[in-house]
């Protein structure tokens, strides 16, 4: 017997880290049996005796919120109100089959797709669902309204005290917690490289782990681990940055302390800054942000010196060209009018340190800025919060809502499928339970609920599993029962007992057992109310089966296939509308400064919320894939990496488009006081759109090769005519006649910078997709 729990609680500390599990079903075995009592044998009303139990269990046993024990309390005490009103509405509803089934899809396609919006919402889906189920599948009349809800509330009220005073899960924020880390540890990269530090490499090593760390949390969970607060919208972000960051670290080198690139070397050490103390911010988002301010404003000082001075270092463009409107050339007729390699070589290089750190200041701006409205937000007071004050920078809750919603208004989007497939599941379940008169309608939705998945075949797998379970725990419950016969005196020291372990189960054992233990547990609390014996478990079989048969025909019509096969058109999606977010932002930057139409701005910025709502779904659809059950036909590093190439090519985007929202008029005029207002631009905007479009080109048929439309396109060789061409339009269109380029040149070699890196990351987006056959495995002809 030692052995045996010693073996349970190995177990148990392995599957259920920190104990939550457990926690919740300790609080609810002791508030669900107390409830239950009280209304049953106190107060003498079994209608609210049932919906104190049944409320109990939707609050304590099926939801468990994170975070600090305030916004635990204001999420608990939410769902408690939005609950109860769900128990009057299926109380009124229920008068009617027709309006029980309408309300029931309704209501439940609401409930689920606001999942969407936060991970809070998608924690308490099942909740708010129970609190509607129970009451719309036991006929009842407004009469019935008070005593139900007086049952709800009681186990609501109760439920609160104990989540703030038995075992409460200690305040913990894992993704923040990692995201520290990874600020912390890319710090002392950036620190140790120009530095020389002895201990570099095992710092490189210990940044890798930090943020493999931090995108493991992050990818591994059904839905994104983020609340809809404006603290949790802010942080999440940094994921994706950070990630971002350490991908331009790595391909950056350190610059020496006599190298030309002073502003680059400034750069650097002011991005360690504010990732050092952006971190400590982070940590403690209620001390004073001055540190982090400081820092953020260095940078910025930074960034600007580094895009003012990063023409100094190139060489002069020479070659033909006209030094004004009159069409002098600025060379002798003598010089070739091509650059050759090493001119080209000379131009691209010599602007390579400070586009990387222009790349780094610009990413860990940002993570600066997300940390500073982070914990901003955190610093409101409750008034500014009950008010709805937002910080600075962050959109409003509503906004925030209504954008993360619309983006899943989507014919390909797995998250709709989900609602869809749910409502008319759990519509159809009360349907059939009213048309066959089935003793207990209420355990026909609840097997429906319990076992509708992503794909057909999942939901035929969890519908044998909830039967061969709900059989298990009838043959145990009808065991007990023979010997207790009407005695229910034996029931009420059995059922905390029971409650225990069909909380416990699902999580430490399996589903089937989950089902059998929640079985006995219904047995027990039926017979309590209405003695007859082991009859009521049999009904529960007959019940359940047909909630479970539901529940598959309806997986069978909509979507059978689930997320694996969405993921492919998810991903295409998100490919496609990030390819031309891309292309929005170089058009918008190949406008003349002054003269750009307010239209090219407006197309940038639609382009970018797009392409935002399609990643959206593309990591939606990914984590969905991660909860199906079954083999998965493709590594999820493979996956992962995929979405990678999403995030960079969307995050090279925001920064062009910010880069060219910084150049003015003058930009152009720096270096030649003598230059004319009209500048020759058409040679440099053909030469980059030129370009652009054979990178977007290339990503619009990766992402047709993913969703099974063509072949797997070939990855992009270096174009040396295309670096060419660039420095032969710079030399043409923006220089002085001293040779000597504009601000605006250096915005453009670093454009094309951001196009060449986009290209070289391509046999890393390819090579996946052909060595596991994601997109049939075909390859274009060369």
């Amino acid at each position: 017997m030692p052995a045996l729990l010693q073996r349970l609680r190995q177990r148990l500390t392995a599957r259920d880290h920190g104990l939550l599990v457990l926690r919740r079903a300790g609080r609810t075995a002791i508030v669900m049996p107390g409830t239950f009592a009280l209304c049953d044998q106190v107060i003498g009303n079994p209608e609210m005796a049932l919906f104190a139990a049944f409320g109990s269990f939707a609050m304590l046993m099926l939801v468990g919120f994170g975070g600090p024990m305030r916004q635990r309390m204001q999420a608990q005490a939410s769902l408690a109100v939005v609950s109860s009103l769900f128990v009057c509405l299926g109380t009124l509803a229920s008068q009617a089959a027709w309006l029980a089934c309408l309300a029931m899809a309704v209501l439940g396609f609401g409930v689920l797709l606001a999942g969407a919006v936060s991970s809070v919402l998608a924690g308490a889906s099942t909740s708010l669902l129970l609190s509607f189920i129970l009451p719309v599948s036991l006929p009842g009349t407004a009469s019935d309204v008070p005593d139900r809800l007086a049952g709800w509330g009681l186990a609501a009220v109760v439920g609160l005290f104990a989540i703030r005073l038995l075992w409460p899960e200690p305040a913990a924020d894992p993704l923040r917690g990692k995201a520290v880390g990874a600020c912390r540890t890319l710090a002392a990269r950036l620190r140790s490289e120009d530095e020389a530090s002895p201990d570099h490499q095992q710092i490189v090593r210990d940044a890798h782990r930090a943020l493999d760390e931090l995108q493991r949390q992050f990818l591994t969970t059904p839905y994104r681990p983020t609340g809809l607060s404006a603290s949790d919208r802010a942080v999440v972000r940094l994921v994706d940055e950070l990630n971002w960051a350490r991908r331009v670290i790595v391909h950056s080198l350190p610059i020496p302390d006599d190298s030309p690139n002073l502003a680059a070397r400034r750069a650097r050490i002011a991005a360690a800054n504010v990732l050092g103390h952006g971190a400590d911010l982070l940590a403690a988002p209620r001390t004073s942000p001055d540190a982090l301010h400081t820092a953020s404003a260095e940078l910025r000082a930074a960034l600007f010196a580094l895009e003012r001075d990063a023409a100094d270092v190139l060489p002069p463009l020479s070659g033909r060209g006209p030094e004004n409107g009159t069409g002098a050339s600025t060379v002798s007729p003598d010089e070739p009018d091509e650059p050759d390699d090493r001119q080209v070589t000379e131009v691209i290089d010599a602007l390579e340190p400070s586009f990387r750190a222009h790349e780094l200041a610009f990413v860990v701006g940002a993570i600066g800025d997300n940390i500073d409205a982070a914990a901003r937000a955190e610093r409101r007071t409750w008034v500014q919060r009950l008010l709805g004050r937002q910080t600075t920078g962050l959109p409003g809750t509503l906004s925030a809502a209504q954008e993360r919603v619309s983006a899943h208004v989507d014919p390909h989007s797995v998250w709709l499928h989900n609602s869809v497939r749910g409502a008319v599941g759990l519509a159809l379940a009360v349907l059939v339970a009213n048309l066959t008169d089935v003793q207990h309608a209420f355990w026909v939705v609840v097997g429906a609920l319990s076992v509708l998945r992503s794909n057909a075949l999942s939901t035929g797998q969890n519908a044998l599993r909830a039967v061969l379970g709900t059989l298990a725990g009838f043959a145990i419950g009808a065991l007990l029962l023979l010997p207790i016969g009407g005695d229910t005196t034996p029931l009420w020291f059995l059922l905390p007992v029971t409650i225990l372990v069909a909380g416990i189960a699902p999580a430490v054992i399996s589903f089937a057992a989950g089902q059998a233990a929640f079985t006995l547990e219904l047995v027990i609390l039926f017979n309590i109310l209405q003695p007859t014996g082991w009859r009521v478990g049999l009904v529960r079989i007959e019940d359940v089966a047909i909630g479970c048969g539901v529940s598959l025909v309806v997986g069978l019509l909509f979507w059978p296939r689930g997320a694996g096969a969405a993921l492919n058109t998810a991903l295409s999606q998100a490919y496609t509308a990030s390819s031309r977010y891309l292309a929005a932002a170089v058009e918008f930057g190949m406008r003349r400064p002054g003269s750009r139409p307010a239209s090219t701005a407006v197309e940038a910025k639609r382009q970018a919320v797009r392409a935002a709502s399609a990643a959206r779904r593309m990591d939606d659809a990914f984590r969905q894939y991660l909860t199906e059950r079954g083999a998965k036909t493709t590594p999820l590093a493979e996956f992962a990496m995929l979405i990678g190439g999403v995030i960079g090519l969307r995050l090279a985007a925001d920064t062009v488009l910010d880069l060219w929202e910084r150049d003015g008029d003058q930009a152009f005029g720096e270096g030649s006081a003598a230059r004319p207002t009209q500048l020759p631009y058409a040679q440099l905007r053909h030469t980059l759109l030129r370009r652009t479009w054979q990178v977007t080109d290339w990503y619009d048929d990766f992402a047709r090769s993913l969703d099974g439309g063509r072949p797997v396109p070939r990855s992009l060789d270096q174009d040396a005519d295309a670096d060419r061409a660039l420095v032969r339009a710079l030399r043409e269109d923006l220089r002085d006649k001293h040779g000597i380029a504009s601000a605006t040149a250096v915005r453009a070699i670093w454009t094309g910078d951001h196009l060449s890196a986009l290209r070289r990351n391509q046999p890393t987006l390819v090579q996946p997709v052909l060595t596991t056959g994601l997109a049939h495995g075909e390859r274009a002809p060369d």
